[in-house]
């Protein structure tokens, strides 16, 4: 009779510690997600303030840039819906360029866990070479 006891104690224990392991789970995928938005900001802001910077005038500076994060933060799972603020009011031969995105972290799939809102913002500024830079035209 000892074993029917026995098994009946695994079951029980089984029931009660599974929920615990998948809310843990989710919650690592939380936190996965969000060191994985914050990276993808950094290199979206890096590459698309770059991508301003390499432009003749503010115009398609600003296009560049735009078209850089629109195609570095496609995946609606880590970043979901990102803003993007372009400064070009010192576009200019020697001058900079400060591109900021900010991502709100999706938090699609771990509701279950009352995972709070968050959001990365990152600027970064790229210097435009003053031999490349033209503000009329080319």
């Amino acid at each position: 009779m000892r074993s029917r006891d026995r098994g009946s104690a695994d079951v029980l224990a089984l029931v009660l510690l599974a929920p615990v392991a998948v809310g843990l789970a989710v919650l690592v995928v939380f936190l996965g997600r969000q060191v994985d938005a914050r990276a993808q900001v950094q290199t979206a802001a890096e590459s698309a303030a770059q991508a301003a910077a390499l432009q003749r005038t503010p115009v398609a500076a600003e296009r560049a840039a735009l078209d850089v994060v629109a195609a570095m933060l496609v995946d609606r799972d880590t970043c979901d819906g990102p803003v993007v603020g372009i400064d070009l009011s010192r576009f200019a031969p020697g001058g900079v360029v400060a591109v900021t995105v900010e991502c709100p972290v999706s938090r699609r799939g771990v509701e279950m866990i009352g995972a709070p809102a968050v959001a990365h913002s990152v600027t970064a500024t790229a210097a435009v070479d003053r031999f490349r830079a033209n503000v009329g035209p080319p």
